[in-house]
């Protein structure tokens, strides 16, 4: 084993089967230190700050991917074929698409529509679907119903776009269903579908593009303890 352009590791077992992936490095700062035992760093490069320790007696690993499906493709692939991660977790922010969802809610992806040009490079000979996977869906539900924490699955919106001049764009996606937005899952579920291993997208809503409202950066860092700790759960 030797060390990818952007995971320092060349330790076997260093990282575990099962990984948390903040986007804000963090954010996998506060859950190592706040929920894990013996938390160890193994990555700081270009501050992607990476942990592993160990949780209700499993270890687990989180690590800081970054904004946007670039950023995230290429750490999901480092780990899923240089290190032999079969579990990877996204907990992220995300932006509200219906007047239901409210600030602090927790969302699950269980597929991510997107504006990306990522799947080109599959050449499909039509429209692929990134979609979680299952094992890690089902169970992540009966994770959050035994916490009698409510969640609201369905399709999200991975959006290469965060500051998008068409400002009503997410409209078409909302009468369409999409429950909201963030930039990342899309990228994580076409790797692992195409690696064969489990992805799967826990979001907490940060914000509302329905009624504008909006959590703070620190709030966004430290506060979306549920869908932690729902994740955390999911450690094999």
């Amino acid at each position: 084993m030797k060390k990818t352009p952007h995971i320092g590791v060349d330790r076997e077992g260093a990282i575990a089967k099962t990984i948390l992936l903040p986007g804000d490095p963090l954010r996998a700062k506060y859950i190592a230190e706040t929920y894990l035992e013996n938390p160890v760093q193994f990555n700081a490069v270009r501050n992607a700050f990476g942990y592993t320790g160990t949780y209700n007696g499993k270890k687990v690993s989180v690590m800081g991917t970054g904004m946007g499906m670039p950023s995230i493709g290429i750490y999901s692939y480092e780990l899923i074929h240089e290190y032999g991660v079969e579990n990877l977790i996204r907990v992220g922010s995300c932006g509200s698409y219906q007047e239901n969802l409210k600030l602090y809610d927790v969302v699950i992806g269980m597929s991510a529509s997107t504006n990306s040009n990522f799947a080109s490079q599959y050449d499909f000979p039509g429209t692929y679907a990134p979609t979680a996977s299952w094992k890690l869906l089902s169970k992540a539900v009966e994770v959050a119903n035994k916490k009698g924490t409510p969640v609201t699955v369905g399709n999200i919106l991975s959006s290469d776009i965060f500051y998008n001049d068409q400002t009503d764009a997410w409209k078409k996606w909302a009468r369409m269903g999409v429950l909201a937005v963030e930039m990342e899952a899309a990228a994580l579920y076409m790797n692992a579908a195409k690696a064969g291993v489990n992805a799967l997208c826990i979001l907490t809503v940060s914000d509302s593009l329905v009624t504008h409202e909006a959590t703070t950066s620190e709030e966004r860092q430290t506060a979306f303890t549920k869908m932690m700790e729902i994740a955390l759960e999911l450690a094999e």
